[in-house]
């Protein structure tokens, strides 16, 4: 690295900026720090502000944005947090703004409220989601005191009692409550108080006793329980949970504050004022009192919003609304101050329990907070924007400006040119402001009156240009910095203006618009700022760039736009030159439109989207900002110009940043700056983008930095947060070398020319007049924010409204140019167009003449085909649409049929049915089931199983118990048992017909399984009742379903046989040819219920639809139909040849005779004159036929008139047969329907009992849970008290030697000076008990005023001061000029330094004198808290002895189903009296009365009966604890026989006779622990000992080791060389080989049979040593020998 390079690198490091200066506005905390200064945060600052010396300091948070803020009077420290993870607290001094603590507690996210006590060492803070915690501090020595956590509950506002710092009071709209701080000692406890607020309309709610509360009885349904038993809550739930008749909506307080008399005063949401005790918590509603004729309501509001003559009205206190919501309230004297939304602050009088509304002043502007100072002498009012006023009660009825807030935020910033001097920023409602760049003093401010978009300063002249969000551009003159001037403006576009930048050398003004248009304007006056033209980009502006050196002829202007749908980030580059101002009209066409050719227009592509870009100063290099990732890349821009290029990544390198950034090069080009949301300034070196400087000014909590500008010298950074409206200026703190020099080289060039293009354009601004100004100066002194009246340049849109934008004006031109250049073409296209009317006309009138048919749709004769097209295509896509809809409805139809289908049809086993009568009216219904599923079938047959066992184990029970005196008594008992077994099986399980409850036993169902209701007492009883009274409503459901489905069956085949006789008899009908109706019965849809789910042909009645697969499927049938019918048509000879022969038949039936005719003969159509014999024979043979003919039908017709009564009768009485049958089944059902209802009956009065069992069980658990918590409670209050007496006897320990000691010295101080006479020594003893007189605090004088909390408050640390000033008195008292005559010096010295420490002691005996009370305090509390838990815990006990007793007796006093007879008595006619002549009328009342007395003896009996039933059931209780006893007193005799016969050991012996037992164990176990430690010392040894015997064994195994390897290297050899000796063994000979394996198989032998010897021994001695042992053992048993 060069010289220079290492030393540019020592620059970077050492560069530091530094905040010069803050301008913002409070926007809800504010403070006072002391009298006259006041603080509040902005963004990351903390700015201080001096009302009286109008000075502004700023504290910056180093870690973010500012969280809450507190400040302590008394010791002038404010205390803030900051907005981080794992947040701290800082506290700072005042003015030297030193650190003085930092504290760290155990919040996650954030705290939300700070609050000082008014002693001074103590801070409160409370942290929201997720802790909810409060945590009480002291703040001196950094210590946590004490934390308690309110989960759920989200606190507003926190306040200490003034007067008392061991009262806090918490609030939000939902919850109040006052936490008291209690102190034991060092300790210090939490404990809140939650304040029971009131309705709407003043009352408060029925305090809701809870969970201890049920004391209601109900002999009929059983006992009352809590609602919360009933919805089978348990635990805290039951405890907390409230019912709806107890709750009402209470009020919600919205602010409150502390009086001199221990009071809240409350302001509620809905109006009200509540006074509120702090003691006993007592809420008490003030009334208003109203005071006419006192009252007055003067209205005032900053001078720029009114008139002079506004300053003070006077109107009835009944104007005031209360439905504004009051934020604010502060106490002063006996008086309450009030604000809120509605801008209004209130003078609130309160006398008792009314108050009078008296002082009424309007701000104009909703009221954030209010509060005074620390002397009480003005009041601070902020509003919702920021603004700050003061008003003095006393004084003055008008309020003064201290901070005028601006209404809205900050929109754009930039420098005055040259920069090093002012600048400006400017709002989006319109307000400028100019600002001193050096301490941001404001100079002047002017109002525009509409929204900004944008804003830039010309670096060529005092020029600054502000576009609108209208689209319009307003030039201001700030040559006088105090009296800007708007010299100039023009309505550009309709579209909003959001981009303005003027390019280096001040000859362009580049504006971009919302509508993708970009505008060229020339930058100077002299131009008038003309209008050169604009352009169009291909998507929405992100950035505009420029570019321009010095001198240079030419600026480069870069254009970001907003990315494609390829991801691709485009970038437009547009190249000016300085002739294009000159040659306008050349460069632009008709409508403003530039060229190309004129403006060099370059588009660029880029594969990261990128937020922001800037080229280099050497247009070579293009930076930009990437949005998705934290990256800073660099691309190359290539030289050779090209329609569209992708750039080459050059360099990417971290950003450093979180968010979406902003790029921007300092003035000189050396220097590029990004800035992000999160909040930091980065400015880097433009050659290798390392950043040597970083500054946290703002925070991501504000969203980060919108815009930020450098001063022209690099000397001054302005910047200014995106939400925390705070405006930031920079300086550099420590810069040096090439960094400045680079800047200053670089300004110095282009000074000189800045100020001669400066001076030639103020010229032509000074010729120019104001464009509708009318402006005073704001600071006509130099008051700090001292706000005067001032009148606004009136740019508001109104204005302007018939004006046209710069763009129409041209489109305009262009079009009217247009128009005269074609004008001619334009008149023939006319004349065409209404001679085709015409024509289209005659063609109309034509179609209207034609028939209807023929006519055509008049939109048939549109001429515009496309409109055609697009009407035919939105037909088209409308009938679609419709097709669609109706698809997806008819869809949805038929899933919810299917649905309905499937849940109600298909999944019953029985399907819902119904059979009418024939005859009558009557129908009979089925009963529709559902199959049971398999867990209901092994349920019922596990309760099978299960009653089967019972039954059977009672019985065998009995036979057991019951003991047969006799055969004879056996004998008859079988024969009952025979009895019984004829009868109905009802009476097999022992019920009485009227206990049973129903008449299923009538039915022939099998009731022998069912409980007993006098026996169903457990909950697994009912359950199985309740299961086999479902089976058998189930079983008789299945047989009336049997029953009905035969006689459905039957009158099936009953239709059928009528269907066969009634087509007989519709044949003898037609051969009789009678017009009688036949009667033909069919099923109706009740009777036939699957015809409901088929849609037939018929019932259609619209034309359907039919699918293409469908047409054609038709169309296939129906040429197969056509074919058939072809082929039938055809010749067919031998049915031609029968119609001929035989009339179409080959035999005559007997039915045919009614409609044989006999033909007569031919010649009976002449006169019978002219017949021949033949003829007349062949008539009477012809009559003769006729008749015989007409008998033979006449006996036809009387058979078929019999056969056809016949058929009728026989169809009459069938059918009545079956309705007979169908009447009795009509009967079964209404018996089975009866039955069901019983059992049904019966299941409901089990599961309400079951119910009331669970709800029983359910109130006993929740009793048992508040019992444990209790008892819970009951321990740590216990152990508080315990903890707490041993504390105060420690204490009052430490107390009495204190004062013991102070009364030994006050003993001992005669015996100290014995030596000196006795005169002396008196002298001496008074002068040694006088003690100097304190002087009280007197009140200051004059202006100088206390607060209403003085008279208890004092001042700060009183006890301390309070010593000092003794302690300086007892100095005088020590002067040698008060040492009596005759007393040495030595000796004086002596007496005061005993008399120092007397004093001393005194105090200290004081002050634990004070901390003693305290502490008994604390202790009687716990106490009391420990009476309370005791006496709920009494309660509970006593609730849950009531509650079993209460579930015992509702166990006992069952609730049973019993049969009546039912009948009615019917009178006869002759009985009723109708002769009244020996009547007498009688009142009704009598008659009542005596009904109502008979009634009432009825009660009573009933009464007296259940007093029985007790009595009975107590006799039964007593006599079943009788034999309880008597069971207990055989088990204890069973006991005392058992001991008699004990066994008693030796140990058991010992334990009897020896008085210290304990001891002699203890003796036994302290020898067996000394043997355990003996053999651990033992067992260590040996370990010790293998252990290093194992480290030798592991030496000696690594040796042997070593010989193995040694000897398997030997035996390889060995190997080889038995292998070459095999080999020659083999050439020598297998007679020597046999020989040495038969001698090696002897010696194998030999010592085989060795080893069995040696086996054989070994085995007798382990014999005989195991024999040995198991006597060994035995002799250790202990002999158990009976007694």
């Amino acid at each position: 690295m060069s010289g220079k390079e290492q030393e540019g690198s020592d620059y970077f490091q050492n560069a530091t900026l530094s905040v010069r200066w803050v301008q913002g506005f409070p926007m809800k905390e504010l403070a006072f720090i002391n009298n006259t200064t006041i603080c509040y945060p902005c963004g990351n600052f903390l700015i201080f502000l001096n009302i009286e010396k109008e000075r502004k300091t700023v504290l910056q948070c180093m870690n973010g944005n500012v969280g809450a803020v507190a400040t302590n009077i008394p010791f002038e420290v404010v205390a803030f947090s900051d907005r981080k993870f794992k947040p701290s607290i800082y506290i700072y001094n005042y003015p030297a703004l030193t650190k003085r603590a930092k504290l760290k507690g155990n919040a996650q996210l954030d705290y939300t409220l700070l609050q000082f006590s008014h002693s001074g060492i103590y801070l409160a803070s409370y942290s929201s989601i997720p802790e909810h915690e409060v945590t009480l501090w002291n703040w001196e020595t950094k210590v946590i005191l004490c934390r308690r956590s309110e989960p759920g509950v989200e606190i507003k506002q926190m306040t200490f009692n003034p007067k008392n710092w061991r009262q806090l009071c918490l609030s939000s709209e939902d919850y109040m409550a006052i936490w008291n701080i209690e102190r034991c000692d060092k300790d210090h406890y939490l404990k809140p108080k939650q304040i029971n607020m009131p309705s709407e309309d003043g009352t408060f709610s029925k305090e809701y006793e809870g969970i201890l509360s049920q004391d209601i009885k109900d002999p009929f349904y059983g006992p009352v329980l809590p609602v919360a038993a009933i919805a089978g809550l348990v635990g805290l739930e039951a405890e907390n949970f409230k019912p709806k008749d107890f709750f009402q909506p209470p009020l919600h307080p919205v602010a409150h504050c502390w009086n001199s008399t221990n009071d809240i005063y409350v302001c509620c949401e809905e109006g009200q004022i509540l006074l509120i005790n702090g003691e006993s918590l007592l809420v008490t509603i003030l009334s208003q009192v109203s005071e006419t004729p006192e009252a007055f309501r003067a209205t005032w509001a900053p001078p720029s919003l009114m008139t002079s003559a506004e300053n003070l009205i006077k109107e009835d206190e009944e104007n005031y609304s209360k439905g504004h919501r009051i934020n604010s309230m502060a106490v002063y004297k006996e008086k309450l101050f009030i604000a809120g939304e509605d801008g209004i602050l209130c003078s609130v009088h309160i006398k008792d329990y009314n108050y009078t509304i008296k002082d009424q002043i309007n701000v104009q502007s909703p009221v954030e907070s209010i509060f005074f100072s620390p002397d009480c002498k003005q009041l601070l009012i902020l509003t919702d924007t920021g603004s700050i006023f003061s008003y003095v009660p006393e004084e003055s009825k008008n309020i003064q400006t201290i901070l005028e807030a601006s209404t809205t935020k900050v929109q754009a910033i930039d420098f005055i040119t040259p920069g090093n001097q002012y600048c400006m920023s400017i709002t989006v409602s319109g307000e400028f402001y100019i600002w001193m760049a050096e301490d941001g003093f404001p100079i002047s401010k002017l109002c525009l009156k509409t929204k900004v978009g944008a804003m830039a300063c010309c670096p060529s002249s005092f020029s600054v240009a502000v576009g609108t969000t209208t689209g319009r551009l307003l030039i201001l003159n700030v040559y006088d910095v105090q009296n800007p001037r708007l010299v100039h403006n023009i309505l550009l576009t309709s579209a909003s203006i959001q981009h303005m930048n003027y390019d280096q050398n001040g000859m362009f003004l580049i504006i971009g618009a919302s509508d993708r248009n970009v505008f060229i304007l020339s930058a100077k006056a002299s131009e008038i700022f003309k209008i050169i033209g604009y352009t169009e980009v291909c998507g929405n502006i992100l950035q505009i760039s420029t570019v321009s050196l010095w001198n240079a002829q030419e600026s480069i202007v870069m254009i970001l736009t907003e990315p494609s749908e390829d991801r691709r980030s485009k970038i437009e580059i547009l190249i000016l030159k300085e002739s294009i101002i000159k040659d306008s009209d050349l460069c632009s066409d008709e409508r403003g439109r530039l060229k190309n050719e004129f403006i060099l227009r370059t588009v660029y592509e880029t594969d990261h989207i990128l937020s922001s870009a800037v080229l280099d100063f050497h247009d070579d290099k293009l930076y930009g900002f990437c949005s998705q990732e934290p990256y800073i890349c660099t691309f190359e821009i290539p030289k050779k110009k090209s329609k569209s290029v992708v750039l080459e990544l050059q360099n990417k390198i971290p950003s450093k940043h979180y968010g979406t950034g902003m790029l921007y090069l300092s003035f000189h080009g050396q220097w590029l700056v990004s800035i992000a949301k999160d909040g930091i300034l980065s400015i880097r070196d433009i050659k290798s983008l390392e950043p040597f400087v970083r500054s946290r000014c703002h925070s991501y909590h504000g969203e980060g930095i919108q815009s930020m500008a450098f001063s022209l010298d690099g000397q001054f950074i302005l910047m200014n947060g995106k939400e925390d409206g705070a405006l930031v200026c920079l300086k550099w703190k420590t810069i040096m070398g090439i960094l400045i020099h680079e800047c200053i080289e670089y300004l110095e060039v282009y000074l000189p020319s800045m100020k001669k293009s400066i001076e030639e354009e103020e010229k032509f601004f000074f010729e120019m007049k104001d464009s509708q100004l009318f402006l005073d100066t704001l600071y006509e002194q130099s008051g700090y924010h001292k706000k005067h009246s001032f009148t606004e340049a009136k740019i508001s849109d109104e204005a302007y409204e018939v004006e046209i934008t710069w763009l129409q004006k041209k489109n305009r031109e262009a079009i009217r140019k247009e128009t005269k250049e074609f004008s001619e073409k334009k008149r023939q296209l006319k004349d065409g167009i209404k001679s085709l009317n015409k024509t289209i006309q005659d063609m109309l009138m034509e179609n209207e003449l034609a028939d209807y048919i023929a006519q055509l749709d008049q939109k048939e004769f549109s001429l515009d085909v496309e409109e055609i097209e697009r009407l035919y295509e939105e037909r088209e896509e409308e009938l679609e649409k419709l097709k669609k809809e109706a698809e997806m409805d008819n869809l949805a139809k038929k899933f919810l049929c299917h649905v309905l289908k499937e849940e109600c049809w298909d999944s019953m086993k029985t399907k819902g049915t119904s059979i009418k009568s024939f005859h009558n009216c009557l129908e009979v219904k089925n009963f529709p089931m559902k199959e049971r599923n398999p867990e209901e079938l092994e349920e019922l047959e596990r309760v099978f199983q299960l009653r089967k066992i019972e039954i059977a184990e009672y019985q065998l029970r009995k036979e057991i118990a019951e003991v047969l005196p006799t055969a004879l008594k056996r004998h008859e008992i079988e024969e009952e048992e025979e009895e019984e077994e004829e009868e109905p099986k009802i009476k097999e399980s022992g019920f009485l017909n009227y206990l049973f409850g129903s008449l299923s036993y009538e039915l022939l169902e099998d009731t022998s399984l069912l409980y007993s209701q006098l026996e169903l007492h457990t909950r697994e009883e009912k359950i199985n009742q309740i299961i086999l009274l479902k089976d058998i409503i189930y079983n008789i459901k299945t047989n009336f379903n049997k029953e009905f489905t035969n006689a459905h069956r039957q009158k099936n085949l009953e239709i059928a046989r009528v269907k066969e006789r009634n087509v007989n008899i519709g044949r003898i009908i037609d051969d009789l040819n009678l017009r009688e109706r036949i009667w033909q019965p069919e099923l109706e849809v009740c009777e036939n219920p699957e015809r409901m789910l088929v849609v037939e042909d018929h019932e259609i009645k619209v034309e359907r639809i039919l699918t293409p697969w469908e047409k054609e499927q038709a169309e296939i049938a129906e040429a197969l139909e056509l074919e058939r019918l072809l082929l039938f048509q055809a010749d067919d000879a031998r049915q031609r040849a029968l119609m001929d022969m035989m009339g179409g038949v080959l035999q005559v039936k007997k039915e045919d005779i009614l409609k044989m005719e006999i033909p007569p003969p031919a010649f009976t159509l002449k006169s019978d004159a002219v017949w021949t014999e033949d003829e007349r024979k062949q008539f009477k043979e012809y009559e003769k036929k006729v008749k015989d003919l007409n008998d033979e039908r006449e006996k036809y017709k009387k058979s078929l008139d019999a056969e056809l009564k016949r058929l009728q009768t026989s169809v009459y009485d069938t059918t009545q047969t079956f309705d007979k049958i169908l009447k009795r089944l009509f009967g079964k059902k209404v018996k089975c329907d009866m039955v069901i209802n019983q059992e049904e009956l019966k299941i409901a009065i089990i599961s309400f009992s079951l119910l009331i069992d669970e709800e029983l069980l359910t109130r006993e658990l929740e009793l048992n849970s508040f019992l444990e918590r209790k008892q819970s409670e009951k321990i740590r209050t216990y152990d508080d008290i315990y903890n707490a007496r041993e504390k105060l006897d420690a204490y009052r320990e430490t107390y009495d030697i204190l004062i013991a000691e102070d009364k030994v010295l006050e003993r001992g101080f005669k015996k100290e000076f014995s030596e000196l006479p006795t005169s002396l020594v008196e002298t001496l003893y008074k002068m040694f008990k006088r003690r100097p007189r304190q002087h009280k605090q007197k009140r200051p004088e004059g202006g100088q005023r206390f607060t209403p909390y003085d008279d208890e408050q004092g001042f700060i640390h009183l006890h301390q001061e309070n010593l000092t000033q003794l302690m300086k008195a007892m100095k005088e008292l020590d002067n040698p000029h008060n040492m009596p005559e005759g007393l040495e010096l030595s000796v004086w010295n002596n007496f005061c330094a005993l008399r120092r420490s007397k004093v001393e002691n005194e105090q200290k005996v004081k002050q634990k004198a004070l901390v003693l009370l305290e502490m008994q305090t604390f202790l009687r509390k716990r106490t009391e808290d420990d009476d309370k838990v005791q006496a709920d815990i009494e309660k509970c006990l006593q609730e849950i002895h009531l509650l079993q007793e209460e579930k015992m007796n509702y166990q006992l006093n069952s609730t049973i189903q019993i049969l009546i007879t039912q009948g009615q008595v019917e009178l006869e006619n002759f009985h009723f009296v109708l002769d009244f002549t020996d009547s007498i009328l009688i009142n009704r009342v009598l008659i009542e009365d005596i009904n109502s007395i008979v009634r009432t003896q009825g009660q009573k009996k009933i009464a007296s009966m259940i007093e029985s039933k007790n009595f009975h059931n107590g006799i039964t209780q007593i006599e079943w604890e009788h034999k309880k006893m008597e069971m207990e007193m055989e088990d204890l005799n069973q006991k005392a026989w058992d001991i008699q016969i004990l066994f008693l050991s030796k140990e058991r012996q010992k334990f009897l006779k020896e008085a210290n037992y304990e001891i002699l164990v203890g003796h036994e176990i302290f020898i067996m622990e000394q043997t355990l430690a003996n053999m651990e010392k033992t067992h260590k040894r040996e370990v010790d000992y293998f252990k290093k015997l194992l480290k030798q064994l592991g030496k000696c195994r690594n040796k042997e080791d070593a010989a193995n390897f040694t000897l398997s290297c030997e035996l390889r050899n060995e190997m080889v060389s038995l292998c070459e000796r095999r080999e020659i063994c083999k050439t020598i000979g297998s007679q020597l080989t046999c020989e040495n394996i038969a001698n090696k198989r002897y010696e194998a032998m030999l010592q085989q049979q060795k080893l069995i010897d040696v086996t054989k021994i070994q085995a007798e001695q382990i014999s005989i040593l195991q024999a040995e042992v198991e006597r060994l053992r035995m002799r250790t048993f202990p002999a158990l020998i009976q007694m």
